[in-house]
């Protein structure tokens, strides 16, 4: 019963091995930001390397293999499952407008038909799959790998950088980056503060959901035997108390804050400013100049 203490997704493990855990957390950040937004109108290619490099940086960051691979199968099987939908569900058939003109009585029209082979390489193609009902050519192809590729990307960067960085890095972090709204009147420090609150409250509410599954599990529910309406009846009892819990959680963290006076620490209060030696080390200088590398070659090559 204690599988969520086990994938750790979203919450950071204390420790000294992995460089990771050394890098700057501004240069983290940075880094997940590239991994979610580089993909966008990205190419297949571009889409897949990223996947093997945050694979390849995930095997080479030294970091414990008990506190990711878990959390890594958990992501990959949701990728696999999720693109392979992706890639069987019809995807509509293209536009069946015609021109008004054809594009060969157009000067210097570049004329480029259009192929749906899964794989086209010179003379050697490879047509679609027929599986019945359920077609897969080269435009659901495409969806299901850049459904797959995204999940991936998305979650596991974020999850990694979670699991090395503790909420006041990542706080601090943020608070440096959003600094310049300070100058139109934002209340940022009070917002970072928040934002904290809200980061120390994911294990509680994990924790909440951990005793419902236990309590469901102490009284020998049997799903197969309730029939859908009382299963529906459950699964909504059930959010009731998980919701009921958490807003109770919130209060008593409330009335703890206000009982020790009810005021708010700046971000710097945790984590102080960085020293000189730590923003020019030769691992943050190394880690700067690859994310400036990775930026120009998706310029250059996402589009492939």
């Amino acid at each position: 019963m204690d599988w969520l203490r086990k994938i750790p997704i979203g919450q950071y493990v204390a420790g000294s091995s992995g460089w990771l855990r050394k890098l700057d957390p501004r240069l983290k950040f940075s880094w997940v930001v590239m991994f979610l937004l580089s993909p966008v109108l990205a190419g297949p290619l571009w889409r897949i390397g990223l996947v093997v490099g945050l694979f390849a940086l995930t095997l080479f960051s030294w970091l414990p293999l008990r506190i990711w691979w878990r959390s890594s199968g958990l992501v990959i099987a949701l990728a696999v499952v999720v693109g392979a939908f992706s890639m069987l569900l019809p995807t509509g058939e293209p536009s069946a407008t015609l021109a008004v003109r054809s594009p060969h009585e157009l000067p210097n029209a570049f004329v480029l038909a259009p192929s749906w082979n899964l794989f086209e390489i010179g003379p050697f193609h490879f047509g679609k799959i027929v599986l019945g009902p359920l077609v897969v050519d080269r435009r659901s192809a495409e969806l299901g790998l850049n459904t797959s590729t995204l999940i991936f990307t998305v979650v596991h960067s974020v999850n990694l950088m979670l699991l090395t960085t503790s909420s006041e890095d990542l706080v601090w972090t943020l608070r440096w980056f959003m600094s310049p709204l300070a100058w139109l009147g934002m209340p940022v420090d009070r917002i970072s503060f928040q934002l904290l609150l809200s980061l120390r409250f994911l294990p509680l509410v994990q924790e909440e959901f951990q005793n419902l599954l236990r309590a469901l599990a102490s009284r020998a529910v049997n799903i197969r035997r309730l029939g859908f309406k009382a299963t529906l009846a459950l699964v909504i009892s059930v959010a009731e108390r998980l919701l009921a819990n958490i807003l109770l959680r919130a209060e008593q963290g409330a009335d703890a804050l206000v009982a020790r006076g009810g005021f708010w620490l700046p971000p710097d209060h945790f984590r102080p400013a960085a020293t000189l030696k730590e923003r020019v080390s030769f691992l943050n200088i190394i880690a700067s100049f690859l994310l400036l590398l990775v930026l120009g070659l998706r310029g250059k090559y996402g589009a492939l």
